[in-house]
C-alpha cells in the first residue's frame, strides 16, 4: 500500500465522521479503518467510493458498538 492509498482510507474515514457530525475516537477509527482496508482490498479505490459504503453500513456512533464483532459482512 502507498501512501496515496493510505491518503484515500484517512480522507474516507473522516468523510464519515464528517457525515454524521461526531468526534473521533479510537473504538470507533479503528473499526472504520479496519472497514476501509477490506473495502480496498475489494477494489473500491475512490475516496468517495468507499465513504459512501461506510455512510450505509455504519449508520452513526451507535452502530459502532452494535456492529464492532459482526463488521466482518462488508460488501
Amino acid at each position: 500500500m502507498h501512501d496515496t492509498d493510505l491518503l484515500i482510507l484517512s480522507r474516507a474515514v473522516r468523510q464519515w465522521y464528517q457525515y454524521y457530525d461526531v468526534v473521533p475516537d479510537e473504538q470507533a477509527s479503528t473499526l472504520l479503518n479496519h472497514a476501509a482496508v477490506e473495502l480496498f482490498d475489494q477494489g473500491h479505490r475512490s475516496v468517495e467510493g468507499i465513504a459512501t459504503v461506510l455512510i450505509e453500513n455504519f449508520v452513526g456512533p451507535s452502530t459502532m458498538r452494535t456492529n464492532a464483532h459482526t463488521s466482518n459482512t462488508i460488501q
